[in-house]
Protein backbone atom coordinates (compact mmCIF):
# COMPACT_ATOMS: atom_id res chain seq x y z
CA UNK A 1 0.00 0.00 0.00
CA UNK A 2 0.99 3.43 -1.09
CA UNK A 3 2.12 6.18 1.46
CA UNK A 4 0.48 9.60 1.13
CA UNK A 5 1.39 12.54 3.84
CA UNK A 6 -0.73 15.54 3.73
CA UNK A 7 0.85 18.70 5.61
CA UNK A 8 -2.16 20.63 5.97
CA UNK A 9 -4.76 22.51 8.69
CA UNK A 10 -7.71 20.91 10.18
CA UNK A 11 -11.68 21.60 9.10
CA UNK A 12 -13.61 20.60 12.23
CA UNK A 13 -16.65 20.55 9.89
CA UNK A 14 -14.99 18.04 7.65
CA UNK A 15 -15.27 18.79 4.44
CA UNK A 16 -11.87 19.91 3.93
CA UNK A 17 -8.49 19.71 5.07
CA UNK A 18 -6.80 17.22 6.31
CA UNK A 19 -10.28 15.43 6.79
CA UNK A 20 -10.55 15.81 2.80
CA UNK A 21 -7.21 14.80 2.26
CA UNK A 22 -7.73 11.49 4.62
CA UNK A 23 -10.78 11.00 2.78
CA UNK A 24 -9.53 10.88 -0.53
CA UNK A 25 -6.48 8.96 0.13
CA UNK A 26 -8.17 6.15 1.81
CA UNK A 27 -10.88 6.01 -0.73
CA UNK A 28 -8.25 5.74 -3.61
CA UNK A 29 -6.22 3.03 -1.65
CA UNK A 30 -3.63 4.38 -0.02
CA UNK A 31 -2.13 4.75 3.36
CA UNK A 32 -2.76 8.33 4.81
CA UNK A 33 -0.98 9.99 7.09
CA UNK A 34 -0.92 13.10 8.12
CA UNK A 35 0.83 16.60 9.82
CA UNK A 36 -1.27 19.30 11.20
CA UNK A 37 -0.47 22.96 10.86
CA UNK A 38 -3.34 24.70 11.94
CA UNK A 39 -6.49 24.05 13.91
CA UNK A 40 -9.60 25.73 12.56
CA UNK A 41 -13.01 26.75 14.02
CA UNK A 42 -14.68 25.95 10.97
CA UNK A 43 -18.52 24.59 9.13
CA UNK A 44 -20.25 25.16 5.77
CA UNK A 45 -20.87 29.01 6.85
CA UNK A 46 -16.93 29.78 7.37
CA UNK A 47 -13.85 30.26 9.29
CA UNK A 48 -14.65 31.45 12.87
CA UNK A 49 -11.24 31.04 14.56
CA UNK A 50 -7.73 29.95 13.38
CA UNK A 51 -5.24 28.36 16.07
CA UNK A 52 -1.86 27.99 14.29
CA UNK A 53 -0.02 25.33 15.14
CA UNK A 54 3.74 25.87 16.34
CA UNK A 55 6.86 25.45 14.01
CA UNK A 56 8.71 23.07 16.07
CA UNK A 57 5.73 20.26 16.64
CA UNK A 58 5.12 21.11 12.81
CA UNK A 59 8.64 19.77 12.62
CA UNK A 60 8.15 17.24 15.06
CA UNK A 61 5.22 15.63 13.41
CA UNK A 62 7.11 15.36 10.07
CA UNK A 63 10.24 14.16 11.71
CA UNK A 64 8.01 11.17 13.63
CA UNK A 65 6.12 10.06 9.88
CA UNK A 66 9.43 10.07 7.76
CA UNK A 67 11.77 9.21 9.82
CA UNK A 68 9.89 5.96 10.60
CA UNK A 69 6.82 5.23 7.82
CA UNK A 70 8.59 7.56 5.22
CA UNK A 71 6.09 8.44 2.20
CA UNK A 72 5.75 7.70 -1.29
CA UNK A 73 3.98 11.06 -1.99
CA UNK A 74 3.64 14.51 0.10
CA UNK A 75 0.35 16.89 -0.85
CA UNK A 76 0.51 20.42 1.48
CA UNK A 77 -2.20 22.42 1.55
CA UNK A 78 -2.51 25.30 4.12
CA UNK A 79 0.77 26.20 5.88
CA UNK A 80 -0.19 29.38 7.31
CA UNK A 81 2.77 31.46 8.54
CA UNK A 82 6.21 31.64 6.60
CA UNK A 83 7.96 29.54 9.06
CA UNK A 84 5.74 26.88 9.06
CA UNK A 85 6.14 26.75 4.55
CA UNK A 86 10.09 27.00 5.25
CA UNK A 87 10.39 24.30 7.53
CA UNK A 88 7.96 22.17 5.29
CA UNK A 89 10.19 22.92 2.66
CA UNK A 90 13.48 21.81 4.41
CA UNK A 91 11.94 18.34 5.74
CA UNK A 92 10.70 17.51 2.18
CA UNK A 93 14.82 18.38 0.97
CA UNK A 94 16.26 16.16 3.69
CA UNK A 95 13.85 12.92 3.41
CA UNK A 96 14.41 13.52 -0.38
CA UNK A 97 10.64 12.77 -1.35
CA UNK A 98 10.56 12.89 -4.70
CA UNK A 99 6.31 13.27 -5.36
CA UNK A 100 4.94 16.30 -3.84
CA UNK A 101 1.83 18.17 -4.87
CA UNK A 102 1.66 21.17 -3.55
CA UNK A 103 -1.87 23.35 -3.16
CA UNK A 104 -0.85 26.63 -2.21
CA UNK A 105 -3.72 27.26 0.00
CA UNK A 106 -4.51 31.33 0.40
CA UNK A 107 -8.24 31.60 1.28
CA UNK A 108 -11.31 29.90 1.79
CA UNK A 109 -14.39 29.29 0.10
CA UNK A 110 -16.15 31.82 2.50
CA UNK A 111 -13.04 34.42 2.48
CA UNK A 112 -11.40 33.73 5.18
CA UNK A 113 -7.01 34.39 4.86
CA UNK A 114 -5.67 30.83 5.68
CA UNK A 115 -2.04 31.81 4.34
CA UNK A 116 -0.23 35.19 5.74
CA UNK A 117 0.76 37.78 3.05
CA UNK A 118 4.36 37.06 4.17
CA UNK A 119 4.06 33.94 3.64
CA UNK A 120 3.26 33.98 -0.16
CA UNK A 121 6.67 34.63 -0.87
CA UNK A 122 8.26 31.73 1.16
CA UNK A 123 5.59 29.81 -0.88
CA UNK A 124 7.47 30.87 -4.27
CA UNK A 125 10.68 30.21 -3.15
CA UNK A 126 10.79 27.27 -1.18
CA UNK A 127 7.77 25.50 -1.81
CA UNK A 128 6.61 25.84 -5.33
CA UNK A 129 10.50 24.58 -7.07
CA UNK A 130 10.15 21.11 -4.89
CA UNK A 131 6.40 20.43 -6.34
CA UNK A 132 6.03 17.57 -8.52
CA UNK A 133 2.96 19.14 -9.71
CA UNK A 134 1.43 22.77 -8.48
CA UNK A 135 -2.21 23.17 -8.18
CA UNK A 136 -2.90 26.73 -7.90
CA UNK A 137 -6.96 27.86 -8.74
CA UNK A 138 -7.14 31.40 -10.54
CA UNK A 139 -6.88 34.11 -7.02
CA UNK A 140 -3.70 32.00 -5.76
CA UNK A 141 -2.16 31.86 -9.58
CA UNK A 142 -3.15 35.78 -9.66
CA UNK A 143 -0.95 35.57 -6.30
CA UNK A 144 1.99 33.62 -6.95
CA UNK A 145 2.15 35.64 -10.76
CA UNK A 146 1.41 38.69 -9.91
CA UNK A 147 -1.03 39.41 -12.62
CA UNK A 148 -4.82 38.64 -12.66
CA UNK A 149 -5.63 35.24 -13.95
CA UNK A 150 -9.14 35.18 -15.47
CA UNK A 151 -9.35 33.68 -18.64
CA UNK A 152 -8.11 30.36 -20.62
CA UNK A 153 -4.99 32.51 -22.15
CA UNK A 154 -4.09 34.09 -18.69
CA UNK A 155 -3.79 30.10 -17.25
CA UNK A 156 -2.09 30.01 -20.02
CA UNK A 157 0.63 32.52 -19.50
CA UNK A 158 0.38 31.89 -15.50
CA UNK A 159 1.17 28.01 -15.80
CA UNK A 160 4.59 29.05 -17.69
CA UNK A 161 5.31 31.93 -15.19
CA UNK A 162 4.47 29.18 -11.95
CA UNK A 163 6.80 26.39 -14.02
CA UNK A 164 9.41 29.09 -14.40
CA UNK A 165 9.19 29.64 -10.72
CA UNK A 166 10.42 25.59 -10.37
CA UNK A 167 7.80 23.15 -10.48
CA UNK A 168 7.86 20.34 -12.42
CA UNK A 169 4.70 20.43 -13.65
CA UNK A 170 1.52 23.11 -13.13
CA UNK A 171 -2.25 22.61 -12.99
CA UNK A 172 -4.22 25.65 -13.15
CA UNK A 173 -7.60 24.93 -11.79
CA UNK A 174 -10.05 27.06 -13.89
CA UNK A 175 -13.76 25.63 -11.87
CA UNK A 176 -14.57 29.61 -11.25
CA UNK A 177 -13.99 30.28 -14.85
CA UNK A 178 -17.64 30.93 -16.85
CA UNK A 179 -19.07 27.77 -19.01
CA UNK A 180 -17.06 24.44 -18.79
CA UNK A 181 -15.37 23.39 -16.25
CA UNK A 182 -11.25 23.66 -17.42
CA UNK A 183 -7.96 22.77 -15.68
CA UNK A 184 -4.86 23.00 -17.75
CA UNK A 185 -1.56 21.16 -16.86
CA UNK A 186 1.41 22.58 -17.96
CA UNK A 187 4.74 20.39 -18.32
CA UNK A 188 7.46 22.99 -19.36
CA UNK A 189 6.71 22.02 -23.05
CA UNK A 190 3.12 21.25 -23.78
CA UNK A 191 -0.62 21.94 -22.45
CA UNK A 192 -3.38 19.60 -21.82
CA UNK A 193 -6.62 20.65 -20.97
CA UNK A 194 -8.65 18.64 -18.94
CA UNK A 195 -12.45 19.83 -19.25
CA UNK A 196 -16.09 18.95 -17.93
CA UNK A 197 -19.50 19.81 -17.71
CA UNK A 198 -19.91 22.33 -15.44
CA UNK A 199 -22.58 21.18 -12.42
CA UNK A 200 -24.67 23.63 -10.92
CA UNK A 201 -24.25 23.38 -6.78
CA UNK A 202 -23.33 25.13 -3.80
CA UNK A 203 -21.84 21.83 -2.62
CA UNK A 204 -18.01 22.58 -3.34
CA UNK A 205 -16.17 22.65 -0.18
CA UNK A 206 -13.06 20.80 -0.49
CA UNK A 207 -12.41 20.34 -4.29
CA UNK A 208 -8.76 21.63 -4.46
CA UNK A 209 -7.70 19.71 -0.88
CA UNK A 210 -9.37 16.48 -2.40
CA UNK A 211 -8.50 17.11 -6.14
CA UNK A 212 -4.68 17.51 -5.02
CA UNK A 213 -4.47 14.56 -2.28
CA UNK A 214 -6.17 12.31 -5.16
CA UNK A 215 -3.02 13.39 -7.80
CA UNK A 216 -1.00 13.20 -5.09
CA UNK A 217 -2.18 9.48 -4.30
CA UNK A 218 -2.25 8.34 -7.83
CA UNK A 219 1.38 9.04 -8.69
CA UNK A 220 2.00 7.68 -5.64
CA UNK A 221 0.65 4.17 -7.25
CA UNK A 222 2.74 5.07 -9.92
CA UNK A 223 0.30 6.73 -12.81
CA UNK A 224 2.26 9.96 -15.13
CA UNK A 225 1.53 13.38 -14.10
CA UNK A 226 -1.14 13.47 -17.04
CA UNK A 227 -2.48 10.71 -16.01
CA UNK A 228 -2.86 11.07 -12.28
CA UNK A 229 -4.45 14.62 -12.80
CA UNK A 230 -6.80 13.20 -15.27
CA UNK A 231 -7.82 10.45 -12.80
CA UNK A 232 -7.92 13.45 -10.20
CA UNK A 233 -10.28 14.96 -12.07
CA UNK A 234 -12.86 12.73 -12.51
CA UNK A 235 -12.55 11.49 -9.10
CA UNK A 236 -13.25 15.47 -8.12
CA UNK A 237 -16.02 15.51 -10.73
CA UNK A 238 -17.89 13.23 -9.21
CA UNK A 239 -17.77 13.92 -6.44
CA UNK A 240 -18.99 17.58 -6.54
CA UNK A 241 -21.85 16.37 -8.59
CA UNK A 242 -22.69 13.87 -5.30
CA UNK A 243 -22.16 16.75 -2.99
CA UNK A 244 -23.63 16.66 0.57
CA UNK A 245 -26.16 19.52 1.14
CA UNK A 246 -25.19 19.10 5.16
CA UNK A 247 -25.40 22.87 7.27
CA UNK A 248 -26.67 26.44 6.19
CA UNK A 249 -23.98 27.44 3.89
CA UNK A 250 -21.69 25.63 1.23
CA UNK A 251 -21.53 21.86 1.84
CA UNK A 252 -18.68 19.37 1.26
CA UNK A 253 -18.16 17.39 -2.02
CA UNK A 254 -18.99 13.67 -1.68
CA UNK A 255 -15.74 11.75 -2.32
CA UNK A 256 -17.49 8.52 -0.99
CA UNK A 257 -19.44 8.72 -4.54
CA UNK A 258 -16.46 6.96 -6.58
CA UNK A 259 -16.06 4.01 -4.50
CA UNK A 260 -20.01 3.77 -3.55
CA UNK A 261 -20.83 3.96 -7.54
CA UNK A 262 -18.22 0.76 -8.29
CA UNK A 263 -19.19 -1.37 -5.11
CA UNK A 264 -22.56 -1.01 -6.83
CA UNK A 265 -22.11 -2.93 -10.59
CA UNK A 266 -22.78 -6.24 -9.09
CA UNK A 267 -26.08 -5.47 -7.58
CA UNK A 268 -26.67 -3.46 -10.82
CA UNK A 269 -26.75 -6.63 -12.66
CA UNK A 270 -28.35 -8.77 -10.31
CA UNK A 271 -31.49 -6.61 -10.01
CA UNK A 272 -31.83 -6.69 -13.76
CA UNK A 273 -31.86 -10.25 -13.91
CA UNK A 274 -34.31 -10.69 -10.97
CA UNK A 275 -36.71 -7.92 -13.03
CA UNK A 276 -36.23 -9.88 -16.08
CA UNK A 277 -37.57 -13.48 -14.39
CA UNK A 278 -40.48 -11.36 -12.93
CA UNK A 279 -41.20 -10.28 -16.63
CA UNK A 280 -40.83 -13.69 -18.38
CA UNK A 281 -43.10 -15.39 -15.44
CA UNK A 282 -45.94 -12.23 -16.41
CA UNK A 283 -46.28 -13.46 -20.16
CA UNK A 284 -46.18 -10.45 -21.67
CA UNK A 285 -44.96 -10.59 -24.96
CA UNK A 286 -47.64 -8.31 -26.26
CA UNK A 287 -46.28 -5.45 -24.39
CA UNK A 288 -42.94 -5.78 -26.91
CA UNK A 289 -42.72 -3.18 -29.89
CA UNK A 290 -41.72 -4.42 -33.11
CA UNK A 291 -38.54 -2.22 -32.97
CA UNK A 292 -38.27 -4.55 -29.79
CA UNK A 293 -37.15 -3.06 -26.10
CA UNK A 294 -34.66 -3.04 -23.36
CA UNK A 295 -34.48 -2.84 -19.52
CA UNK A 296 -31.68 -0.71 -18.20
CA UNK A 297 -30.31 0.35 -14.87
CA UNK A 298 -27.60 3.09 -14.01
CA UNK A 299 -25.42 2.88 -11.27
CA UNK A 300 -25.62 5.54 -8.82
CA UNK A 301 -23.53 9.02 -10.03
CA UNK A 302 -24.11 7.47 -13.82
CA UNK A 303 -22.65 9.75 -16.01
CA UNK A 304 -22.55 8.08 -19.74
CA UNK A 305 -23.96 4.89 -21.04
CA UNK A 306 -21.03 2.61 -19.73
CA UNK A 307 -22.35 3.48 -16.57
CA UNK A 308 -25.86 1.86 -17.63
CA UNK A 309 -26.94 -1.89 -18.15
CA UNK A 310 -28.76 -3.26 -20.11
CA UNK A 311 -29.75 -6.66 -22.28
CA UNK A 312 -27.38 -7.34 -25.51
CA UNK A 313 -29.63 -7.83 -28.34
CA UNK A 314 -32.33 -6.06 -26.68
CA UNK A 315 -35.82 -7.84 -25.24
CA UNK A 316 -38.01 -9.68 -27.97
CA UNK A 317 -40.92 -11.22 -28.19
CA UNK A 318 -41.07 -14.92 -27.78
CA UNK A 319 -44.72 -16.66 -28.43
CA UNK A 320 -47.07 -15.20 -25.08
CA UNK A 321 -43.66 -14.12 -23.26
CA UNK A 322 -40.43 -12.21 -23.47
CA UNK A 323 -37.03 -13.76 -24.10
CA UNK A 324 -32.89 -11.97 -23.87
CA UNK A 325 -29.84 -12.95 -26.11
CA UNK A 326 -27.46 -13.11 -22.88
CA UNK A 327 -27.03 -11.49 -19.53
CA UNK A 328 -27.48 -7.72 -18.98
CA UNK A 329 -24.15 -6.09 -19.51
CA UNK A 330 -22.67 -2.03 -18.97
CA UNK A 331 -23.02 -0.20 -21.98
CA UNK A 332 -24.52 -2.72 -23.94
CA UNK A 333 -27.60 0.00 -24.80
CA UNK A 334 -27.26 3.40 -25.81
CA UNK A 335 -31.46 3.83 -26.71
CA UNK A 336 -32.36 3.26 -22.94
CA UNK A 337 -29.14 4.80 -21.09
CA UNK A 338 -30.18 8.36 -23.32
CA UNK A 339 -33.34 7.75 -21.21
CA UNK A 340 -32.02 7.06 -17.65
CA UNK A 341 -29.21 9.51 -17.47
CA UNK A 342 -31.46 12.11 -19.09
CA UNK A 343 -34.18 11.39 -16.41
CA UNK A 344 -31.13 11.15 -13.53
CA UNK A 345 -30.41 14.32 -14.37
CA UNK A 346 -33.79 15.77 -12.86
CA UNK A 347 -33.85 12.83 -9.94
CA UNK A 348 -30.89 10.79 -9.40
CA UNK A 349 -32.94 8.57 -7.66
CA UNK A 350 -34.93 7.18 -10.90
CA UNK A 351 -32.21 5.35 -12.16
CA UNK A 352 -34.48 2.39 -14.75
CA UNK A 353 -36.52 2.33 -17.88
CA UNK A 354 -37.95 0.27 -20.03
CA UNK A 355 -39.60 1.04 -24.18
CA UNK A 356 -43.22 -0.94 -24.02
CA UNK A 357 -46.04 -1.08 -26.74
CA UNK A 358 -48.19 1.84 -27.14
CA UNK A 359 -51.61 1.92 -27.24
CA UNK A 360 -54.12 4.73 -26.88
CA UNK A 361 -56.13 2.24 -24.48
CA UNK A 362 -53.15 1.67 -22.54
CA UNK A 363 -52.98 5.00 -21.54
CA UNK A 364 -56.54 5.37 -20.97
CA UNK A 365 -56.05 2.62 -18.65
CA UNK A 366 -52.94 3.99 -16.62
CA UNK A 367 -54.47 7.41 -16.34
CA UNK A 368 -57.62 5.54 -14.05
CA UNK A 369 -55.00 3.70 -11.98
CA UNK A 370 -53.55 7.08 -11.23
CA UNK A 371 -49.92 6.67 -12.91
CA UNK A 372 -48.50 10.31 -13.40
CA UNK A 373 -48.23 10.12 -17.69
CA UNK A 374 -46.39 12.27 -19.88
CA UNK A 375 -46.32 12.89 -23.38
CA UNK A 376 -44.48 14.79 -26.25
CA UNK A 377 -44.83 14.88 -29.98
CA UNK A 378 -42.17 14.06 -32.01
CA UNK A 379 -43.43 16.34 -34.85
CA UNK A 380 -41.96 19.04 -32.50
CA UNK A 381 -39.11 18.27 -32.45
CA UNK A 382 -36.49 21.26 -33.06
CA UNK A 383 -34.49 20.57 -36.55
CA UNK A 384 -31.08 20.34 -34.47
CA UNK A 385 -32.99 17.46 -32.38
CA UNK A 386 -34.27 15.51 -35.96
CA UNK A 387 -30.40 16.02 -37.01
CA UNK A 388 -28.90 14.44 -34.65
CA UNK A 389 -28.82 10.70 -34.11
CA UNK A 390 -29.87 9.29 -30.53
CA UNK A 391 -31.28 13.03 -29.43
CA UNK A 392 -35.16 12.57 -30.24
CA UNK A 393 -35.93 10.72 -26.93
CA UNK A 394 -33.21 13.34 -24.67
CA UNK A 395 -34.93 16.11 -26.14
CA UNK A 396 -38.71 14.30 -25.42
CA UNK A 397 -37.83 13.16 -22.05
CA UNK A 398 -36.62 16.73 -21.16
CA UNK A 399 -39.94 18.52 -22.53
CA UNK A 400 -42.26 16.20 -20.37
CA UNK A 401 -40.39 16.50 -17.02
CA UNK A 402 -39.80 19.93 -17.06
CA UNK A 403 -43.64 20.58 -18.06
CA UNK A 404 -44.46 17.93 -15.13
CA UNK A 405 -41.93 19.72 -12.79
CA UNK A 406 -40.91 16.06 -11.63
CA UNK A 407 -40.58 12.43 -13.11
CA UNK A 408 -43.38 10.53 -14.22
CA UNK A 409 -44.30 7.21 -14.23
CA UNK A 410 -44.66 6.55 -17.88
CA UNK A 411 -43.69 8.83 -20.86
CA UNK A 412 -45.10 8.09 -24.17
CA UNK A 413 -45.00 9.45 -28.12
CA UNK A 414 -47.74 8.62 -30.74
CA UNK A 415 -44.64 8.36 -33.25
CA UNK A 416 -43.93 9.93 -36.27
CA UNK A 417 -42.87 9.16 -40.40
CA UNK A 418 -40.82 5.88 -39.70
CA UNK A 419 -41.08 6.21 -35.96
CA UNK A 420 -42.88 3.84 -34.03
CA UNK A 421 -45.24 5.37 -30.94
CA UNK A 422 -43.53 3.71 -27.69
CA UNK A 423 -44.22 3.98 -23.96
CA UNK A 424 -41.63 4.52 -21.98
CA UNK A 425 -41.80 3.15 -17.75
CA UNK A 426 -39.16 5.08 -15.79
CA UNK A 427 -38.51 3.45 -11.88
CA UNK A 428 -36.19 3.94 -9.25
CA UNK A 429 -34.66 0.59 -10.11
CA UNK A 430 -35.74 -2.41 -12.44
CA UNK A 431 -38.20 -3.99 -9.89
CA UNK A 432 -40.08 -0.70 -9.79
CA UNK A 433 -40.45 -0.51 -13.32
CA UNK A 434 -41.85 -4.14 -13.92
CA UNK A 435 -43.88 -3.80 -11.16
CA UNK A 436 -45.30 -1.00 -13.22
CA UNK A 437 -45.53 -2.80 -16.43
CA UNK A 438 -47.26 -5.92 -14.54
CA UNK A 439 -50.15 -3.05 -13.73
CA UNK A 440 -50.36 -2.87 -17.57
CA UNK A 441 -50.52 -6.16 -18.37
CA UNK A 442 -52.91 -6.99 -15.80
CA UNK A 443 -55.32 -4.80 -17.66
Amino acid sequence: MKRILTIAGSDSGGGAGIQADLKAITLLGGYGMSVLTALTAQNTIGVQAIHEVSVSFVEKQIDSVLSDIGADAIKTGMLSSKEIVEVVAKKIEQYGVEKVVVDPVMVSKSGAHLLRKDAQKAVIQRLIPLATVATPNLFEASVLTGHRVNSLDEMRKAAIDIWRLGAKNVVIKGGHLKGKAIDILFDGEDYIEFESARIETKNTHGTGCTFASAIATFLARGETVPGAVRMAKNFITMAIRAGLTLGKGTGPTHPTAYVLKEMERYSVIEELKRAMEMLKEEKAGYLIPEVSSNLGYGLPYAEEWADVAAFPGRIVRFKDSVATFGDPEFGASRHVANIILTVMQFNPEYRSAMNIRYSKEKVTQLEGKGFLIGRFDRRLEPKKVKEKEGSSLEWGVKEVIRKLNRVPDFVYDEGDIGKEPMIRVLGRNPIEVVNKIMKVAGG
